[in-house]
């Protein structure tokens, strides 16, 4: 029997995802709510990181530390191992997190005004941290067919004649689970460089990666040596670790990595803590097993959800390439967001995130977490057909 059946109870464990429903969707009980919306998993963490911290806990000072040679040599030999991208250690810049790390990279390699540009629709904190920071959000849609999404490179070379000082790309993409390939990657390297626009990759989901697709590193294609690229990673999806709070950006380009140190030591960031040091070293020694397991295990559960959801009138949903999630297209069913959010929210008792989240472009969709064990997936279902049976 699979480690992921496991039905671990989160409630009341300070868990935004599961703790939080009545804020953030503006219920007053969300009790009888099954929430599978935010980007976490509800499966343990492998066994290796907790042993890890469980070991450092048993040192009991817990003072100034750093992150040692050995947990850079364990990032670098992951990332060897299932993506085949040799990465210099001396290229890793630690952070608190990847969104954390794309508010620096921004803040670092544009000033206020600038145009920044995303490719819509995609993960809310792209449009949100530029616009917090007080940059101008320029975004081009991507071309979706029948739910699957591709780019239209003409466009977004028009977009950065209107001088685009730096682009953020999503990859795989959130939310749609679309994995880029080599050649689309080299195409949008090759605008950037043409333009002179910073590429900021976010590959937070890299690992995540389902049977028949491959991912690609954006700094191993060709014309990226050339390009003003900084790619973000973590193990935090991955491993479901984000309460743990580490990420690393690989900065090839030495003047751009000394910029980006000179603004970590602006705000005063320190290195990783303690406990977010030995877990991303053990995640990446010890996890090949429990990611691979991880993999067949949520293509079991997307299956699920394509054969029981695509019966449904004005329901189509694509199993993804990549990532935990699902964007299911309900244009057909003539009803609006509005209508559908009430719907499941509270005949279907059952909480998923709204396309227009993830901008204008996301209208008509919705996006359901199935990191979680298979009897949740099909709880899951199950309260969704109830939403939408209703007259």
């Amino acid at each position: 029997m699979s480690i992921f059946n496991e039905v671990v109870d989160r409630r009341k464990s300070r868990s935004y995802k599961w703790d939080r429903m009545e804020q953030i969707f503006n219920i007053e009980d969300a009790s009888d709510i099954l929430p599978m919306w935010i980007a976490d998993m509800d499966f343990a963490a492998p066994q290796a990181v907790i042993a890890a911290i469980e070991e450092r806990l048993q040192h009991p000072v817990f003072g100034y530390s750093y992150v040692c040679g050995g947990c850079k040599n364990a990032v670098v030999n992951w990332y060897e191992r299932r993506h085949q991208w040799t990465i210099d250690p001396e290229t890793i810049l630690f952070h608190h997190g990847v969104v954390p790390a794309i508010a620096s990279i921004i803040e670092t390699f544009t000033a206020p005004n600038d145009k920044v540009a995303i490719s819509t629709p995609v993960y809310p904190p792209f449009s949100n941290v530029p616009k917090s920071q007080g940059r101008e959000l320029v975004c081009c849609d991507l071309v979706e067919v029948n739910g699957s999404y591709t780019y239209d490179f003409a466009a977004l070379e028009e977009l950065f004649k209107e001088g685009v000082k730096l682009y953020i790309l999503c990859n795989p993409h959130n939310p749609a689970g679309v994995v880029w390939s080599r050649s689309q990657l080299e195409e949008l390297v090759a605008l950037c460089i043409k333009y002179d626009v910073y590429l900021l990759a976010d590959e937070i989901h890299a690992d995540v990666i389902l049977p028949g697709a491959k991912f690609i590193p954006t700094l191993t294609v060709a014309g990226s040596a050339q390009a003003k690229i900084i790619s973000c990673i973590a193990p935090t999806k991955t491993f479901n670790l984000a309460g743990i709070q580490a990420a690393m950006m690989v900065v090839p380009n030495e003047d751009l990595r000394k910029e980006l140190e000179q603004n970590a030591m602006a705000h005063g960031k320190m290195d990783l803590n303690a406990f977010a040091s030995a877990a991303v070293q053990a995640a990446y020694t010890d996890g090949d097993a429990w990611l691979d397991e991880l993999i067949s295990y949520l293509s079991i559960n997307m299956d699920y959800v394509v054969n029981e959801l695509n019966a449904l009138d004005g329901i189509s949903v694509a199993k993804p390439n990549g990532t935990y999630l699902m964007w299911i297209d309900y244009r057909a069913t003539g009803l609006s967001e509005e209508e559908m959010m009430q719907r499941l929210l509270t005949i279907g008792k059952i909480a998923l995130e709204p396309g227009t989240k993830y901008s204008e472009a996301g209208r008509g969709f919705l996006r359901m977490n199935v990191a979680c064990p298979l009897a949740v997936v099909e709880d899951g279902v199950a309260r969704f057909k109830k939403a939408l049976a209703a007259n």
